[in-house]
């Protein structure tokens, strides 16, 4: 599909970028047209006219990245969460999942405040937890209400992508009224009783532990989350990868990075990667610990550590658009496909010496980074920091020089 004179314009043209679209196996030069907010063709010397055509040679086009954990629900008792908007576009994100900051009593007035209003595209997990996140309700097993955060999430079926758990009894002695699985459980029963996943923040204990979790509770298609974090035995004593990681994926189970202020340490991350073991997608587990801090900053940095880890670029973008799509069940997003909605997203890859750190602090020396040059969010560009869609201004139009 091409504009001619007689037909309408594209709206955006992005001419010479070295297109990645993972769900179409494309990894090549191409130009990338928009109409209507959809991608309206992808292909090699795409003819305009344009209303707006933009240089991008040298750079890498991708389809809008999808965050599948972050925090955005400022508006309840997790207070550690962003604004949405204010992070994400300025990282190539064009999709956030917030993980369970909100619950079942709570996530309407999150949607009519804050999810209605972003433009930024935001999803969900519904925690268990009818509060959601933020206070010591979070080990209250009464507030753990599969009933009623399966129906929420059979309310917004499209919103809310799966149930949450998160933050149940790390330390304290069992009681009757706190049992080892319960957090787990109560998550499974409502994701079972709405047919959503359950996304897990897990921290094992001798009476739960990690083998169980992900080879014996989760089902195919729930998501263990924070993958890397300390607590799990990802490599063993002789120095190997624990097999259960790669039986786990074998059986369904979705590993994902989540990398947050706590849960993801060198030690464990890159000796997997080295070892074989690649986990199912890539995430930042984003809130105000972790994003002014320069731990995490935005997924472009955690993505540069795979990156210098010696992990693709095409696997990177992969794990960052196709996989979590498909895991929170959205397969129209993250990608480039002609009609889907036009979000994209435009990078830099930088080489030269670089450090990143982890939640250990320590650091790990790379040679690459993914600096993020322009976001399209439904066709409209929401991040250009450098001009690249902008003219010089001794060569603007007449109304660049009025103020409106």
């Amino acid at each position: 599909m091409t504009a001619s004179a007689e037909s309408k314009p594209f709206d955006l043209l992005l001419k010479g970028g070295h297109v990645i679209d993972p769900k179409n196996g494309l990894s090549a030069t191409r130009d990338v047209a928009v109409m209507d907010g959809r991608i309206a063709a992808v292909g090699s010397d795409l003819k305009g006219p344009a209303t707006t055509t933009v240089d991008v040679s040298g750079l890498y086009v991708t389809p809008g990245l999808i965050d599948m954990h972050v925090h955005v629900d400022t508006a309840h008792g997790f207070r550690g969460s962003v604004e949405a908007d204010g992070q994400s576009f300025s990282s190539g994100v064009t999709t956030m999942v917030d993980a369970g900051s909100a619950g079942s009593a709570n996530f309407g007035e999150f949607k009519v405040r804050l999810i209605d209003s972003a433009r930024t595209r935001i999803l969900a997990y519904l925690n268990v937890v009818d509060l959601g996140m933020g206070g010591d309700y979070e080990q209250d097993v009464s507030r753990m209400n599969p009933v009623a955060a399966a129906g929420v999430a059979q309310a917004y079926p499209d919103l809310i992508v799966g149930i949450k758990g998160a933050h149940y009894w790390t330390r304290l002695p069992w009681d009757d009224a706190h049992r080892p699985w319960d957090n787990v459980d109560r998550g499974l029963e409502a994701g079972e009783l709405c047919g959503k996943p359950l996304m897990i923040d897990f921290w094992p204990r001798p009476e739960r532990p990690y083998e169980d979790l992900i080879l014996k509770k989760l089902r195919p298609g729930d998501i263990h989350t924070h993958v890397f974090a300390q607590q799990f035995p990802i490599i063993l004593d002789d120095g190997q990868v624990n097999p259960a990681l790669f039986e786990a994926q074998e059986r369904g189970v979705i590993l994902d990075v989540g990398h947050g202020a706590g849960s993801f340490w060198f030690r464990n991350a890159v000796r997997a990667v080295r070892g074989g073991f690649m986990p199912n997608s890539i995430s930042t587990d984003l809130h105000t610990g972790n994003a002014a801090t320069g731990l995490v900053t935005n997924i472009a940095n955690v993505m540069s550590k795979f990156l210098s880890m010696g992990v693709s670029l095409e696997d990177v973008i992969r794990l960052t658009t196709l996989t979590p799509a498909q895991e929170i069940g959205h397969p129209e997003l993250g990608t480039l496909d002609v009609g889907a909605e036009a979000d994209i997203a435009v990078f830099q890859l930088q080489t030269g010496e670089f450090a990143y750190t982890d939640c250990g602090r320590a650091k790990m020396l790379g040679n690459r980074r993914l600096r993020p040059m322009l976001t399209v969010r439904a066709g409209k560009i929401a991040f250009d920091p450098e001009g690249l869609s902008m003219p010089l201004w001794e060569e603007a139009p007449p109304e660049y020089w009025v103020c409106k």
